[in-house]
C-alpha cells in the first residue's frame, strides 16, 4: 500500500522518534497507540524535529512513528512502530480523509534552513489512525535498520559539505590578493594561496575530506560484499567490518566537517564572516551533522559497547592487522613518501591498539574511565582508518604514476597522503595518552564547581 509510492517519490516519508522529553533516550518515549477493531490503532502524542513533517509537495506523507501500544512494558522494549499517513489510504490506493496528525509549529534553527523541521501533534481530534509495522514491542529494532542507513548517509553529508567548503576556499584563495609572499618570490601583493599558512589550511581541508571519503567508500564496499559475496565467511567478515565503520563514518566525518568548514571561513578571513560569500552557511549547516541520527557521543557509545567490548576488541584488532600489512607494503615500496607514511601509520596503529585494549579491559570494571574517553576513541579510530586508506591510495597512485597515468592527479594523491600522515595522523599518540591516562581529570571536578 505504501512502499511503492515511497520508493518512487510519489509520496514522501518521515521518521518520528524524538519527543520533547525523549531526545537520545528513547526509553522515555510517551506517545501511545490504542488498538481498534479491524487491526488499526489510534495514535496520540507529540513528535519534534520531523524533517519535512508537513508540506504540499507530494500527495501524501507517510509518517513512521514510534509509540507504546497499550500494556507495553517500560523502556525501549515496549516501543512499537506504526505507519501513520497524513491522508488515509483507501482499498483502491486512492487517498481518503485527512488523518489526525497536524503540524503545530516549525522550528527555528541555526542552519539547514531550507530543510524545515516540524513539531507534529498526533491525536488531538480523537486519535490518528495508524497501522503497526511487524510485531508489537519491536519498533526500535525495525527503526534502527533505517537509523544505521541514515547514520552512514549523514557521514556522507559531512564529507560532501567539507568538499564544497574546500572548493570554495580554494577558489577564493586563488582570487584574493593580499600581501607579498614571505619568501620574496613575488615582489607585489599576490593571491593568498601563495602564503604557507593558507596552504596549510587548504591541505588540512583536503586531507580530511579525501581521507573520510576513502574510509566511507571502503565501508560501502564492505556493505555490498556483506550482502552479495558468495562465500558466507567473507560475508560475515565484511559485515563485522562495516558495522565497526558506521560510527566512524558518521562520527569522525561529521566532526571533521566542522573543522573543515571552520577553516573555510578562516581562509576567507573577514569575508568569511560576511553572509554574502556563503562560507558561513557551510559552517552553520554542518553543525547539525554531529547531532542528528545520534550525537557523536552516541556513536562513541556504540563503538565502545557493541563494536569493541562485545567481542573483546577482536574486530578492531583485525583491522589493526590489516593496517600493519599496509605498513609492510609501504616499507617494501621504499620511496621517501611511502617510508614516511609507514612510520606515522605504525605509531598511529600502535596507539589505536593500546586504546582498544584499554577499552576492552576496563569498560565493565571502570566504565566512567572508559566513557570519559569514548569520543576521543572514536576520533582516534576514524583518524587512523582514514589515514590508512590514504596510505593505500599513495601506493596505488605511485604505481599509476610509474605508468604515466594522469600524472598531476596521482602526484596530488601522494602529497595529500603524506600531508595527512605528517599533520593529522600524528595526533593519534597524543589522543591515546588522553584516553588511557586522562580519565581522572575528566571526572575529578566536584559538580558544584562546574
Amino acid at each position: 500500500m505504501y512502499l511503492e509510492k515511497l520508493v518512487s517519490g510519489q509520496w514522501t516519508g518521515t521518521m518520528n522518534l524524538t519527543e520533547p522529553q525523549a531526545g537520545s533516550d528513547l526509553a522515555a518515549v510517551r506517545s501511545r497507540a490504542e488498538p481498534q477493531e479491524g487491526g488499526s490503532y489510534k495514535v496520540f502524542g507529540t513528535k519534534i524535529y520531523i524533517t519535512y513533517g508537513e508540506h504540499d509537495m507530494a500527495e501524501n506523507i507517510v509518517h513512521l512513528v514510534l509509540a507504546r501500544a497499550s500494556g507495553a512494558p517500560e523502556g525501549v522494549k515496549g516501543i512499537s512502530l506504526f505507519v501513520v499517513p497524513k491522508f488515509l489510504v483507501n482499498a483502491d490506493l486512492s487517498l481518503g480523509a485527512r488523518n489526525d496528525v497536524h503540524c503545530v509549529s516549525i522550528e527555528h534553527k541555526l542552519g539547514i534552513k531550507a530543510s524545515p523541521t516540524a513539531v507534529l501533534q498526533f491525536g488531538d481530534h480523537g486519535g490518528a489512525v495508524g497501522y503497526i509495522v511487524g510485531e508489537e514491542n519491536r519498533g526500535l529494532e525495525y527503526m534502527f535498520i533505517m537509523m544505521n542507513s541514515a547514520r552512514y548517509a549523514v557521514g556522507m553529508q559531512g564529507i560532501a559539505i567539507a568538499e564544497r567548503a574546500y572548493q570554495k576556499a580554494v577558489a577564493f584563495a586563488k582570487d584574493r590578493v593580499q600581501s607579498r609572499p614571505v619568501d620574496g618570490s613575488i615582489k607585489a601583493s599576490a593571491p593568498i594561496i601563495h602564503h604557507p599558512d593558507v596552504k596549510r589550511m587548504l591541505m588540512t581541508m583536503r586531507g580530511y575530506t579525501e581521507g573520510c571519503r576513502a574510509m566511507a567508500s571502503v565501508a560501502a564496499a564492505a556493505y555490498d560484499a556483506a550482502h552479495h559475496h558468495p562465500d558466507a565467511d567473507v560475508r560475515r567478515q565484511n559485515h563485522a567490518f562495516y558495522e565497526f565503520m558506521v560510527p566512524l563514518v558518521k562520527g569522525y566525518s561529521t566532526e571533521m566537517s566542522q573543522e573543515v568548514t571552520s577553516l573555510g571561513v578562516q581562509v576567507h578571513g573577514g569575508m568569511g564572516f560576511i553572509e554574502e560569500t556563503g562560507a558561513a552557511q557551510y559552517y552553520r549547516d554542518s553543525k547539525i551533522l554531529t547531532i542528528y541520527e545520534g550525537t557523536t557521543a552516541i556513536q562513541a557509545n556504540d563503538l565502545v559497547g557493541r563494536k569493541t567490548v562485545r567481542d573483546g576488541g577482536q574486530v578492531a584488532k583485525g583491522i589493526a592487522a590489516q593496517i600493519e600489512a599496509t605498513e609492510k607494503e609501504l616499507t617494501q615500496n621504499g620511496s621517501a613518501d611511502a617510508l614516511a607514511v609507514a612510520r606515522r601509520l605504525t605509531a598511529a596503529r600502535q596507539a589505536f591498539v593500546e586504546v582498544v585494549e584499554f577499552v576492552a579491559s576496563n569498560t565493565k570494571t571502570n566504565p566512567n574511565a572508559v566513557f570519559a574517553g569514548s569520543v576521543p576513541y572514536l576520533m582516534l579510530a576514524g583518524n587512523v582508518v582514514a589515514g590508512w586508506q590514504l596510505a593505500r591510495s599513495l601506493l596505488v597512485a605511485q604505481a599509476q604514476l610509474e605508468e604515466g597515468v594522469d600524472t598531476a592527479f596521482m602526484q596530488a594523491k601522494i602529497v595529500t597522503a603524506r600531508f595527512y600522515a605528517d599533520h593529522l595522523l600524528t595526533k593519534a599518540p597524543g589522543m591515546r595518552d588522553s584516553i588511557v591516562e586522562g580519565a581522572d581529570s575528566v571526572n575529578a571536578l566536584a559538580l558544584d564547581s562546574f
